[in-house]
């Protein structure tokens, strides 16, 4: 290499060798050592985010996946596969789509309008085309329904009569709409101690993800020049950030998490960033274990590298913000667990955050909101073309005509709640929360909490190798729980509501049943083993999975 370092500052060497060449010769060669050294330096950052052995590991999970891949088209092969993917199409179609001679099906519209009492009628009889099993108010749900009560919601259902018809593209035309949706993102960067930052609502935390996403995008392209950009997101942050990564064309390098802590490697983090990273991306908390990551030492590297710091608050919503007042932010047995760490702008470098109203805001469905430092990263978010023979076009988010009655719903939400009953739910909350993993720890022996959560969520996996954590979530299942399945490692999770508060001895009680099943008189056959297992099987197996979660997305518009 140093060589031909000497070789290249060698001005009569590069002139001569210039002379013996034609002009399209030399561009040719140019283009060529450009291509390469492009590309080597996008191999070393790659490896250097990555790490020698995960890079390796990943060449070596890609090539036995290729000749997998070229196995399963062998005809015999491909046939039961296809025959076990049929299978699976039928059991998902069992699940959802009703069937039987007394189900109606509303594949035209009718001839006639249908009355109010009919439409009511109607609804009532859909609602029990699957079962009891599918009514949500029995409240064995994990996370799913942020029911804050029948009084709000028939608060909700009057604010949306009275703007079923508004949306906020217009605000000439619906003023109250504007004001209500600039004073719910007020009040949200108030209790993200952030007065003087902006932010917007969007349709849900994916949105406000895949937001943040294109505003630092944006923002590193015309601050910095960045062209390619890089995110550094944890293993354990929200799928959205890949998606919105995907759609923005963002590099995206997941970093492990400590498989004790649940927290993002730090090392690995610093490891990572590069000339063309645009932002980093931490968790309070996040949705698999309900753990949190170091956002103070996260800030810090974003602030001394001059990139951007996203807080996904999402799911920690109107809980996280409410701990330190409820006196539950210190944690257990003198902060040895539950402790929750500093998240919000008061963390030096903070950019963005964003929080579900939705959620434990208990504002109906559909609403959410991307919180900024300041209105001149904001901007980056927006989307304004003048050039369209329509007029000027400007939009803040995704979407251009949006429901006012949502924001409507979510003002009246937040008002009726106000601070006292946020408090009260988030101390109600996390103590159910925080008597399920002291239950867990202290008398189930065969299961331990992964991390130490400081709110809503808690998580366990097995350290019985008699245990199939996924055995044990089969096994609730068919007591009526509906919980969340995890991988890496094998676990199952609650995120408790306010569903969950009668309901905290019964779900002990079920789980420890459960326990003993699964050890005692495991059936392998239950929807969580089945489809983790494959999912772990071989490097092939994510792709199966893929395929299986396809055909659910199919069968959600079968009608």
């Amino acid at each position: 290499m140093s060589s031909i370092k000497l070789v290249l500052q060698d001005p009569v060497i590069v002139r001569d060798f210039l002379r013996t060449r034609t002009p399209y010769e030399t561009a040719k060669t140019a283009l060529f050592f450009y291509f390469v050294i492009t590309q080597s330096l996008k191999f070393c950052r790659h490896v250097q985010a990555r790490g020698i052995t995960d890079s390796l590991r990943d060449s070596w999970t890609w090539t036995y996946k290729q000749v997998l891949l070229l196995a399963l088209k062998v005809p015999s092969v491909q046939k039961d596969v296809q025959q076990q993917l049929n299978k699976a199409r039928l059991d998902i179609e069992g699940k959802l789509v009703p069937q039987g001679v007394d189900v109606s099906r509303h594949l035209v519209l009718p001839d006639e309008g249908k009355s109010m009492e009919w439409i009511i009628a109607e609804m009532e009889k859909m609602d029990g085309e699957l079962g009891t099993h599918a009514d949500w108010k029995h409240g064995k749900l994990s996370g799913a329904v942020y029911h804050g009560g029948d009084d709000l919601s028939r608060v909700i259902v009057a604010a949306f009569e009275r703007y079923t018809v508004s949306n906020p593209l217009h605000p000439d035309v619906f003023p109250a709409i504007r004001k209500m949706e600039a004073e719910i993102v007020s009040m949200c960067l108030r209790m993200y101690n952030n007065p003087d930052g902006a932010g917007t609502m969007t349709s849900g935390g994916t949105e406000s993800i895949v937001m943040a996403i294109k505003t630092y995008r944006d923002w590193a392209r015309e601050v910095k020049g960045i062209t390619e950009p890089e995110m550094i997101v944890p293993a354990t942050a929200h799928a959205a950030f890949d998606k919105g990564a995907a759609y923005m064309k963002v590099k995206v390098h997941l970093v492990p998490v400590d498989p004790v802590t649940r927290k993002v490697n730090i090392k690995r983090v610093r490891r990572a960033i590069n000339r063309n990273t645009i932002l980093l991306v931490g968790s309070a908390v996040n949705f698999p274990d309900g753990n949190q990551d170091d956002i103070v030492v996260l800030g810090e590297l974003a602030a001394k590298h001059n990139i951007g710091l996203h807080v996904d608050c999402c799911l920690g919503s109107f809980i996280v913000p409410f701990l330190e007042k409820a006196g539950l932010s210190d944690g257990e047995d003198g902060g040895a667990k539950y402790k929750l760490s500093p998240f919000d702008f008061r963390v030096r470098g903070v950019t963005s955050i964003s929080c579900d109203t939705h959620k434990y805001g208990f504002a109906p469905k559909g609403s959410s909101v991307i919180m900024y430092r300041d209105a001149a990263l904001r901007r980056h978010q927006y989307y304004i073309t003048p050039y369209w023979t329509g007029g000027v076009y400007a939009s803040p988010s995704l979407s251009g005509s949006r429901p006012g009655a949502l924001i409507a719903g979510t003002w009246a939400a937040m008002q009726y709640m106000g601070s006292d009953g946020y408090l009260k739910s988030c101390r109600e909350i996390v103590s159910c929360a925080r008597t399920i993993a002291n239950t867990i720890t202290n008398s189930i022996p065969e299961l331990y909490v992964l991390g130490s959560p400081p709110a809503s969520v808690v998580a366990f996996g097995s350290k019985s190798p008699e245990v199939n954590v996924h055995e044990v979530g089969d096994a609730m299942s068919k007591k009526g729980w509906h919980l969340n399945a995890l991988t890496g490692p094998a676990a199952v999770h609650i995120a408790c509501t306010r569903l969950t508060l009668p309901l905290v001895d019964t779900f002990i009680a079920d789980l420890k049943d459960s326990v003993q099943q699964a050890k005692l008189a495991p059936s392998g056959k239950g929807t969580m083993v089945a489809l983790y297992g494959l999912g772990q099987s071989s490097p092939v197996g994510p792709d199966m999975v893929s395929e299986v979660a396809t055909m659910f997305l199919d069968t959600l518009y079968k009608a």
